[in-house]
């Protein structure tokens, strides 16, 4: 099968290893009997239910039918196509390898984003880490493209407040990326990264009033009205 990880890229790595085992088709066939009906005019319950029962072919249909809302969403982690199409290659093979750990309780696109927000998360911390020395450096380019952006295009500007962001911690850029890039309300938010609705407020509130701070200190705040 196919995965566009970026526009105008594919691959066909996700293909799973053949032959499913008997174990997760004894775990899933008498939950397959049971939700017979329910999977009716859901193809993304079908297809899921059938892949953790050892069909490959299922796997592939939900791939190709959600891949594009998740090479999107995986869009607001990084803005490296090479780095951005491993990110997407990523959240599939999560997606194949937890197949036993989705019950059906939310559409199987929630549970996607779910992973989508994990894989993500775990990407800016594996970022973090190897930044390092590279912190300082990284910081002052930042400050010159803020400034190169005064007056310039919305799309400069946009990818200006994405490298302001990166100077956040990982988890006020996640909960601002989920409230403000993907629009989710703070409930969605919570169910995607796991947290309760008061803490996903409270990260919200907290990741705000720093943002706030940075754009300050680099030259975007009420000063300048």
């Amino acid at each position: 099968m196919a995965v566009d990880g970026a526009p105008g890229r594919g691959t066909d790595r996700l293909a799973p290893s053949s032959g499913g085992s008997a174990r997760k088709h004894s775990q899933w066939k008498h939950m397959a009997d049971r939700e017979d009906k329910s999977t009716q005019g859901d193809p993304d319950l079908a297809d899921a239910l059938a892949a953790a029962a050892g069909d490959e072919a299922a796997f592939a249909r939900i791939v190709r039918r959600r891949q594009v809302e998740i090479a999107r969403q995986m869009w607001h982690f990084t803005r490296d196509r090479h780095d951005h199409e491993a990110l997407v290659q990523e959240v599939f093979v999560g997606a194949y390898l937890g197949l036993t750990r989705y019950r059906g309780s939310a559409p199987v696109l929630h549970w996607l984003r779910r992973i989508a927000t994990r894989t993500g998360y775990q990407y800016w911390k594996r970022q973090a880490r190897k930044r390092g020395p590279l912190a300082a450096l990284e910081t002052a380019w930042t400050e010159h493209a803020l400034r190169a952006a005064d007056g310039g295009e919305a799309s400069e500007a946009a990818q200006c407040l994405f490298e302001l962001l990166r100077r956040l911690p990982d988890k006020d850029r996640l909960v601002l990326t989920l409230v403000y890039f993907e629009e989710c309300s703070m409930a969605e938010a919570a169910e995607r990264t796991g947290w309760s609705v008061t803490l996903t407020k409270v990260r919200a509130f907290r990741a705000r009033q720093r943002l706030r701070a940075l754009l300050e200190e680099a030259g975007y705040g009420p000063t300048q009205r």
